[in-house]
């Protein structure tokens, strides 16, 4: 609560070495703090400075954006980012930025791991077909038996689906938000 009706309250985030310099202004002009910057601001509204632009900061992790979350979306944010071993805050940026740029939101790390156990999958499936027509054309000396051929053939293609599913379900899980459970 501030003490004069009418006023408000302006404060900002700033580097702890620029607030400690700050303080050292503030103290050797015999000021608070807070009235050093309402003097600032004073000064910088009366000199007409505020229809300048103000420059964008260059670096995006410098950006900042606060949300607000109700007690049950704040756990599943948690939830949601543990589950993929990152920071909540990193989980939000992934998702507004594949949201709002469109892209597979799955990060690097997981997408990376998934398509190469695909590509695996799909390597021995390829060479299984390529043991399976060996042993069709006699090449073979040792001959495992058909059954188990095709056995492990559709292993391969039964876990190859699997990641393509897992995959999928990942990417729609990022568009469609958390699904109620009864």
């Amino acid at each position: 609560m501030c003490c004069v009706t009418g006023n408000t309250h302006l404060s900002t985030w700033i580097a702890a070495e620029a607030k400690q310099r700050f303080t050292a202004a503030a103290v050797g002009q015999g000021l608070s703090e807070s009235a050093l910057l309402k003097r600032l601001v004073e000064r910088m509204l009366a000199s007409g400075a505020q229809d300048a632009p103000v420059p964008a900061p260059t670096d995006a992790r410098t950006t900042r954006l606060t949300v607000r979350l109700v007690a049950e979306d704040r756990a599943l944010l948690r939830e949601r980012a543990a589950a993929r071993n990152i920071r909540a805050a990193t989980y939000v940026s992934l998702l507004i930025r594949s949201h709002l740029r469109q892209l597979a939101p799955l990060p690097d790390r997981e997408l990376s791991a998934l398509r190469g156990a695909v590509s695996e999958l799909s390597a021995l499936g390829r060479n299984l077909n390529m043991i399976a027509r060996m042993l069709n054309q006699g090449a073979l000396q040792s001959r495992p038996g058909d059954r188990e051929l095709h056995a492990m053939i559709q292993v391969c293609g039964a876990l190859r689906d699997h990641f393509r599913a897992l995959i999928k379900a990942n990417l729609v899980s990022w568009e469609v938000g958390h699904a109620e459970q009864g």
